[in-house]
């Protein structure tokens, strides 16, 4: 282990202990929210703006698609646009606020691959590592043909960073319902979070992979897996790794796998589509979608991402570490068959890459990722930003007057007038 790796976990030793020691100096106490209140003209943003934003996000609860919003846009010197409309669900009449807690899903995933190279750097881990060094069952991997329904064995070897990249070859039921894989994945992976995360990680090893490892994009499990990788690297569960690694330094101490009872008032809920009681404790915890938090949790981890790896003196990763998981890995080599986003943009280990010029996409980009819950962080180190947008919405009507789209667009417009 090199000796930064050796200083960093002493350091990390010595903020455990402090924080157990005195736990009133946690930022999260009261008098060290994450939200220091600044003009929106530090965003090129005026009142106007603002007042159009936030009618926009009115008239998507006037018209019935969701109950509440919020939207936030800081950086190091606070935060410039803090809009929220609605309430936490139907029937609650209590305000969306920086406290309300949302599902985040897919959010999960950037803190997840932050954790595995931080890992990375204390030499517990290595992003060429096979995948069978830490879960057995990815060692005898096979490739199912997509028209014959063939199977037969992989040419190449899944790594950790296929994980990170999302080039595993492992996909998502919700995202491939009508392939014969789908259905695999139905059949073998419990909807109801009754088998813990390296069970899960077992379970997808035994089964077929939809391309080569390397050979293209497609959004599923891999964060999935990938937590079960961290798990056995550190010999700790995820929710323990999260806590000793980004939680607890970082102060994010709303941030959970699953809400306490007594914080069950302050959960966001949707007016459509279902989503599961995450007051109940199951034994998966999903890399992949697992967390819960608030806006005032993440803007730490957003504001750390946007500092080059570091919160109030807190150093959660090496600025190298956060520049090289920025950087584009789809290259002509990748298939952008099942890219989210078609021929534009890219994605890394662990963000999207999205040019923050619309006119040259080869040009500064920012990272981040959506939950399908309708959740959004994107963090602009080009522009010096981080944008949060929070609501709760699965399914319902099209045409909705405002979502993490509209947000995200709607500020780098108000940003360019």
């Amino acid at each position: 282990m090199t000796t930064l790796s050796v200083k960093k976990l002493f350091f990390r030793f010595i903020i455990a202990a402090g924080l157990l020691l005195c736990a009133m100096t946690s930022y999260g106490q009261s008098g060290n929210s994450s939200i220091k209140l600044i003009d929106a003209a530090n965003f090129s943003i005026d009142q106007t703006e603002m007042d159009a934003i936030k009618a926009q996000m009115q008239a998507a609860v006037d018209s019935g698609h969701l109950p509440g919003a919020l939207l936030m846009v800081g950086n190091n010197d606070g935060v410039g646009v803090l809009l929220s409309v609605g309430t936490q669900g139907p029937g609650d009449d209590t305000p969306i606020d920086q406290e309300t807690i949302f599902r985040i899903y897919s959010m999960t995933k950037p803190i997840i691959s932050v954790a595995a190279m931080s890992l990375v750097e204390d030499g517990l881990l290595n992003v060429a590592d096979p995948v069978g060094k830490y879960i057995p069952e990815f060692n005898n991997m096979q490739v199912i043909n997509r028209e014959t329904g063939e199977v037969t064995p992989a040419q190449n070897v899944m790594t950790v960073e296929h994980l990170l990249t999302h080039k595993s070859g492992l996909i998502q039921e919700i995202f491939s319902p009508d392939t014969a894989l789908g259905q695999m994945y139905r059949d073998n992976i419990p909807a109801d979070s009754s088998i813990t995360t390296r069970e899960m990680a077992a379970r997808l090893g035994q089964l077929p992979l939809f391309f080569e490892p390397g050979t293209a994009w497609h959004y599923g499990h891999s964060t999935d897996v990938l937590g079960a990788v961290l798990e056995v690297a550190t010999g700790q569960t995820l929710d323990v790794i999260l806590q000793e690694r980004i939680f607890e330094p970082l102060g994010m101490d709303e941030t959970t796998f699953y809400v306490p009872t007594s914080k069950a008032s302050r959960i966001a809920e949707p007016i459509h589509g279902e989503m599961s009681d995450n007051t109940i404790v199951r034994p998966l915890l999903s890399g992949g979608g697992g967390l819960n938090s608030t806006t005032e949790d993440y803007a730490r981890f957003a504001n750390m991402l946007l500092n080059g790896g570091e919160y109030r003196g807190v150093r959660i990763i090496e600025e190298a570490t956060l520049d090289l998981m920025s950087e584009p890995r789809i290259d002509e080599s990748v298939s952008r068959e099942f890219f989210f986003y078609g021929p534009r943009g890219n994605w890394s280990m662990g963000f999207h890459l999205q040019p923050t010029d619309g006119n040259n996409p080869n040009g500064p980009h920012n990272i981040g990722w959506r939950g399908i819950g309708g959740t959004l962080v994107v963090v602009d180190r080009e522009n010096d930003f981080y944008m949060l947008y929070m609501e709760q919405r699965r399914g319902g009507p099209r045409g909705a007057p405002f979502d993490n789209t509209t947000a995200q667009r709607v500020v780098y417009e108000a940003m360019a007038d």
